[in-house]
């Protein structure tokens, strides 16, 4: 049920941040109909979430200062603008954001599990690592700007490879051809992380049966014993 409900909570934080995003890109008001209804229907259900929670929590103080931005992520946009504060109101927009980013600490545990998983946090660190320097690398050989340069070794790395930017330098090239061993290695290695995690979770649940099962055969020996 509570994996149910988590999945949930993801969908409405996603569908929020695409509100937004639209938001900024001018596609849509977000504070004209339907879309007020949707944000502001999204905006109770987190409410009641973070209050539920701060209710039930037995240390509030603890309780609070790790969920800041659970608590950004409630506030009340839109009737800012009652004020005409009109600059506040575009950066307070930015807070549904935090919608998505509180939802870090309910899946924390899960997130640093996965990332121990077969050592994969040091080679997502070490991959970032040689991608950025790559780019740097085709940003100096090659003449262009960082951004431009980034956006090449990303999609030279997932192995997407559009074709619109292109290594000309040797040292382009070897920033390429390093950048296409990462790539192909990354991918590989996250795909099993991924299979090895769920794995290890349905042993975990298994072993978890077996000693509930086990508990409760001791208990029925224990009472036949007192009989």
């Amino acid at each position: 049920m509570k994996k149910i409900y988590d999945i949930f909570i993801v969908l409405l934080a996603l569908i929020s941040i695409v509100l937004v995003i639209a938001d900024f890109c001018k596609q849509i008001d977000i504070n004209s109909v339907p879309y007020v209804y949707i944000d502001n229907s999204i905006l109770i259900v987190f409410a009641v979430d973070y209050f539920t929670r701060l209710f039930l929590a037995k240390d509030k103080k603890h309780f609070f200062m790790h969920n800041i931005f659970d608590l950004l992520s409630i506030i009340p946009v839109s009737s800012l603008s009652i004020f005409r504060i009109a600059r506040i109101t575009r950066v307070a927009r930015l807070f549904r954001l935090f919608r998505f980013v509180g939802l870090s600490g309910k899946f924390e545990k899960n997130v640093k599990k996965f990332l121990n998983t077969n050592g994969f946090i040091y080679l997502a660190i070490t991959c970032l690592i040689i991608l950025l320097v790559s780019a740097g690398m085709y940003s100096i050989s090659e003449n262009v700007s960082f951004g431009e340069s980034l956006w090449w070794a990303i999609a030279t790395a997932t192995t997407v490879g559009y074709g619109d930017i292109s290594p000309h330098t040797i040292i382009g090239k070897f920033a390429a051809v390093l950048l296409m061993f990462i790539g192909i290695g990354f991918i590989g290695m996250f795909t099993s992380s991924i299979t090895a995690y769920f794995t290890h979770e349905n042993d975990e649940s298994k072993d978890n049966e077996i000693l509930k099962k086990l508990d409760e055969l001791q208990k029925e020996i224990n009472e036949l014993k007192r009989r």
